[in-house]
């Protein structure tokens, strides 16, 4: 059974590193979380490593910058892996082709143009194009193109044409949905799921995918000389930071007042704990520890 805990402090002393989702947890999109921010402080005085691991699709220095613009101070976490740079890894490998038509906002084209210097290698070797679909070998989706107005309906049309074509579709974010202030989008995570319906081939590089963890461990131990540390994953997407923490070994901690707050009564601070036991039977998954909020 999943235990119920108070605050962060109260197992921080079993860990030495957390990889720590964002949106949810960290911020809700508009403005950051204290509570969490000097959980994530306080895990950091006591000499933990603090990993931020998010799914966005843009590269870290992206997700950095948004960050700051979050008021999320820099001094709560060490480093940040995103799906976006898991993704370029596969991108530049050419997972899809290097003539790509993209699915996404202009927000998002930081992904092709905004190389880590670990990568800019490879980057460099294998260029990328983007193209019009008719054009493309493969296809890289980021998101909706305005996801406050779109859904994936609206992407029917070209998911058919990249179904007739035999495209692959490479993944930037697995996300299904995210909540922006009290308002609930779709990510690309929900156009590569409804490709797959119609029998179409999607690569996903973010959580609970293998490929952002390795990367994650690989920076991790750029920060620390422990060649085993016991880390913790902590987010409030069950079928992302749960069941990828689960996949890779690691104890899991699920944030209930995230994007399932609704499942587990009326009030975010005070889960209904058979709920949420029923809850994550009836997904078939299992976190090792809950709690309201990151605090």
């Amino acid at each position: 059974m999943t235990d119920m805990i108070d605050s962060l402090a109260s197992i921080s002393g079993r860990y030495d590193a957390v990889f720590c989702d964002l949106w949810g947890c960290l911020h809700n999109g508009k403005t950051a979380f204290p509570a969490a921010v000097e959980a994530l402080r306080a895990f950091k005085a006591k000499g933990g490593t603090v990993l931020l691991l998010t799914n966005s699709p843009r590269p870290k220095s992206s997700v950095m910058a948004q960050l700051d613009g979050l008021a999320v101070p820099r001094d709560c976490w060490h480093d940040i892996v995103s799906s976006g740079d898991a993704a370029q890894y596969a991108l530049f490998s050419g997972a899809v082709g290097h003539r790509v038509h993209h699915i996404g906002a202009p927000k998002d084209l930081s992904f092709f143009t905004d190389v880590a210097p670990d990568l800019a290698p490879l980057a460099a070797a294998n260029p990328i194009t983007r193209v019009p679909l008719a054009e493309a070998e493969g296809v890289v989706c980021t998101g909706l193109f305005d996801d406050t107005t779109e859904t994936p309906e609206d992407y029917r049309a070209t998911l058919l044409a990249m179904k007739a074509n035999g495209l692959k579709m490479l993944c930037a974010n697995p996300d299904l949905i995210v909540d922006l202030g009290d308002r609930r989008l779709y990510c690309a995570g929900a156009i590569a799921a409804a490709y797959e319906e119609m029998g179409g081939e999607a690569l996903y590089f973010g959580k609970p995918h293998p490929p952002i963890y390795d990367l994650a461990r690989r920076r991790l131990g750029l920060l620390t000389s422990n060649p085993d540390p016991q880390i913790l994953c902590i987010g409030d997407g069950v079928n992302t930071d749960v069941q990828g923490g689960q996949a890779e070994g690691l104890d899991t901690l699920f944030v209930t007042g995230g994007i399932a707050a609704h499942e587990f009564g009326p009030d975010a601070n005070a889960p209904d704990k058979a709920k949420l036991d029923a809850w994550l039977a009836g997904k078939q998954q299992y976190a090792t520890f809950a709690i309201p909020f990151l605090r």
